[in-house]
């Protein structure tokens, strides 16, 4: 018992010295953005754990700016594409073209080819583009023609969509919105937030420019230290009944949730929660992560994979409401 407290008193010294950019970071990022704190939070959580992130907004709320200056505070190659209903795959990975000199077909890479990738308005493309962007977030690699390419790490796609309610938008298949890590649902301003943004923005030499305050090398060396972060077995069993308690209600006390329940999370949720955790407590600067830590990253990990009944939307039951029910119920260690 001594050694491993030994390990983990060393593993959060180890820890505390290395998250150091994580303020730099949200510092670069503050000339830019002003409050969304939880937005900017929930895209370092990506970041660090290696995972792709869905904003969810009106228009305005400053979800591609966040992402913009995220990627220039890092010495990274960012990508914007602006989804449209008449967008083709070849626009996002790119084609074979004809060379008439050398009387042969070439590559040309598409925007995809990138460390960070804002997909922007993402629901209001076809399923055919969807697709080739499906690939590329799982497998971390294109093919186009008979060529298959490793993308360059770090790789991250960061979308954003407006609500599902508005005109002109597909919904997402479930399959690819499984594969983001964090669903984040982002809100107004507050007043005083509002009044720093209209400043800001009728300042004579207007937003100061983000400056590259890290590199990718130090976000790959903090991903390795993030699954080092120690999680102990009863925080393993913490995220296992959550995640059950969305499939088998009944086995917790829960029966009033089976007939609006779907389909519950799959294991996806529960790799992504351990993740999530280490990613958040990491920038916590703790070497271990506590039960805090699932409970404030739990809704933007499992609010995405829960499907509703018909039964649950005619009650204006959202998986909001399920969640915060599961961890009501579920002991906490």
């Amino acid at each position: 018992m001594e050694s491993t407290s030994y390990d983990i008193k060393a593993l959060n010294e180890k820890i505390h010295e290395a998250s150091a950019f994580v303020d730099l970071l949200n510092l670069e990022m503050g000339k830019a953005i002003v409050g969304q704190k939880y937005m900017v939070e929930r895209l370092m959580i990506g970041l660090l754990g290696q995972g792709h992130i869905l904003l969810e907004g009106v228009p305005g709320l400053a979800k591609t700016l966040s992402i913009k200056s995220l990627s220039a505070a890092i010495h990274a190659k960012f990508s914007r594409i602006q989804f449209t209903p008449d967008l083709l795959p070849a626009d996002v990975v790119g084609t074979m073209i004809y060379n008439q000199q050398q009387n042969a077909f070439m590559v040309r890479k598409g925007p995809i080819f990138a460390n960070f990738i804002l997909a922007d308005e993402i629901n209001r493309a076809p399923a055919k583009v969807q697709s080739a962007l499906l690939e590329a977030m799982q497998e971390k690699q294109v093919t186009i023609g008979e060529n298959t390419f490793q993308l360059e790490e770090p790789f991250l796609v960061l979308a954003t969509q407006n609500p599902i309610e508005q005109e002109g938008t597909y919904q997402l298949p479930e399959a690819q919105v499984d594969r983001f890590m964090l669903k984040v649902v982002i809100g107004y301003p507050n007043k005083e937030e509002e009044r720093l943004i209209i400043r800001q923005n009728l300042q004579p030499q207007g937003i100061q420019p983000i400056a590259p305050v890290v590199h990718p090398g130090d976000i790959l060396k903090a991903r390795q230290l993030v699954r080092e972060v120690y999680m102990d077995e009863k925080i393993e069993q913490y995220i296992l009944d959550i995640v059950f308690a969305t499939r088998t209600p009944g086995d917790y006390k829960l029966p009033r949730l089976k007939p609006l329940i779907a389909y519950g999370a799959s294991p996806r949720a529960s790799i992504n929660l351990a993740l999530a955790a280490k990613a958040y407590a990491f920038m916590k600067r703790r070497g271990y992560i506590i039960p805090e830590d699932i409970r404030s990253i739990c809704f933007d990990v499992m609010r995405h994979r829960i499907g509703l009944t018909y039964e649950a939307e005619a009650e204006n039951v959202t998986t909001e409401k399920i969640l915060s029910e599961i961890l009501n119920v579920v002991e906490v260690p």
